[in-house]
């Protein structure tokens, strides 16, 4: 594997640099990430011993792909500082939800290459989910690399960039709705007398468990519930008060919300 690069180490910089390099995909001195603060390069080295840097052109010259994880407000000035030190050669990955390709390459060129991405925090512990749009200039290789690397922590699918928004909504920002989801079925057993720590421990492998579930058998979610619910028994109880709340509506409306604000973000 070549030498990848961050321009930027926040919360998911450090997610994809953690999943990398628990995966053994490639050893500490192939990974450079920048920061501008010393106390976020002491923080980096202490939690990683990666190489790092405060000068963002020092990543680029090092690296192979170079993932770009600062803020969206920030972008294209960070790219305007680096851009002549980015050969036709190496993989531009951007990770900020309102900046489109186009964005992209209008402040470093169109003959450049750039692969949009879309990850989630779960690639901390190995079971990331990440979405690859790339551009015209990105060919299979290229791809395959770009794969490789989010493939380590977890999976990937490649998606046209129209549905970026739909992404977000759906794996991008969804780790929230699935800890408060796992915090609110903690809190009920704790009222039910269970101790906090086991009452997380409990409703975290629940959710485990039943991600894996619709993953690995292949069947509908609603045929899965099913198969819990017995007749006349606690858990169909429980999901008619669910219901009877609007748990399903509530969610639906709030990727709905996510998916509009992300569209917003990138006009």
């Amino acid at each position: 594997m070549k030498n990848i690069g961050f321009i930027g180490s926040g919360n998911m910089a450090r997610a994809i640099i953690g999943g990398i390099l628990k995966s053994e995909l490639v050893q500490k001195d192939q990974v450079i990430a920048s920061a501008k603060s010393d106390s976020t390069i002491e923080k980096i080295n202490k939690e990683f011993g990666i190489i790092t840097t405060k000068d963002s052109k020092e990543v680029v010259n090092n690296s192979h792909i170079i993932v770009v994880a600062v803020k969206p407000d920030i972008y294209d000035e960070v790219l305007e500082e680096v851009k002549e030190y980015i050969s036709n050669e190496k993989i531009i990955v951007t990770i900020a939800a309102g900046k489109s390709i186009e964005d992209v390459e209008d402040v470093i060129g169109k003959n450049k290459k750039i692969v949009r991405t879309m990850p989630n925090t779960p690639a901390l512990v190995g079971e990331g989910m990440t979405s690859l749009s790339p551009n015209k200039n990105i060919n299979e290789e290229d791809l395959n690399l770009v794969k490789t690397v989010f493939n380590s922590f977890g999976k990937s699918e490649v998606v046209s960039e129209n549905m970026i928004g739909a992404v977000i909504g759906a794996s991008g920002s969804s780790p929230a709705y699935a800890f408060m989801f796992i915090e609110a079925i903690a809190d009920g057993a704790v009222i039910a007398g269970m101790p906090r720590d086991k009452a997380y421990k409990f409703a975290a492998q629940a959710v485990l468990g039943a991600a894996k579930m619709v993953l690995e058998t292949d069947m509908h979610p609603g045929e899965l519930k099913d198969m819990v619910c017995s007749p006349g028994g606690a858990t169909i109880e429980a999901v008619k008060v669910l219901e009877e709340e609007k748990l399903r509506s509530a969610v639906i409306k709030g990727v709905c919300a996510c998916v509009n604000k992300s569209r917003e973000m990138s006009k």
